[in-house]
């Protein structure tokens, strides 16, 4: 859909669409649909950005304790938003072998245990070897540091979710 239709839907469709652009923060999407009309895709992003900003740091460790483990539970059990999955597939991170599968599943512990929610980054942007990677190196991060180096990583994960949702080329397409 172009930014014409994103401005013309209704509070709860508009939810219901971008309720999940932000991994289970449908009260992000809620938040920014009164900050409408959007001239462009660029000012809508600029709004969740914003919104996010805004919020304490209690807030931003919310938000980063929404996501999920990387190839954990959710994702072996099939109870990971459509995104999620769909981004952690495409990252190759349902095709690990068993070797990778643990190391991925002591990493993820490991995270959680020192900075008190899931290690977030955008699969998209990332293979299953990068993603390793730095999940391993990041384990070594200080917690101000990697609250913001994971809040970082939220917001692109958002922007592309946006990008994929709205359309600067198609006009009007829900």
């Amino acid at each position: 859909m172009d930014i014409g239709a994103v401005n013309a839907l209704p509070y709860d469709d508009f939810v219901n669409i971008f309720g999940n652009v932000v991994e289970k923060c449908p009260v992000i999407s809620a938040a920014v649909w009164s900050r409408r009309p959007f001239a462009n895709l660029a000012a809508l992003e600029a709004a969740v950005s914003d919104f996010i900003d805004a919020l304490p740091e209690s807030g931003h460790e919310g938000i980063l304790r929404c996501h999920p483990d990387l190839a954990g539970r959710d994702l072996q059990s099939g109870t990971l938003t459509r995104e999620s999955r769909d981004e952690q597939a495409g990252a190759g991170l349902d095709a690990l072998s068993s070797a990778e599968a643990r190391t991925m599943g002591r990493l993820n512990d490991e995270y959680k245990r020192r900075f008190g929610f899931p290690f977030v980054i955008c699969a998209r942007l990332n293979d299953k070897e990068n993603i390793l990677r730095q999940l391993s190196e990041r384990c070594a991060n200080e917690p101000a540091e990697e609250r913001a180096r994971g809040m970082e990583e939220v917001k692109k994960i958002c922007r592309l979710r946006l990008q994929g949702l709205v359309r600067t080329d198609a006009p009007n397409k829900l």
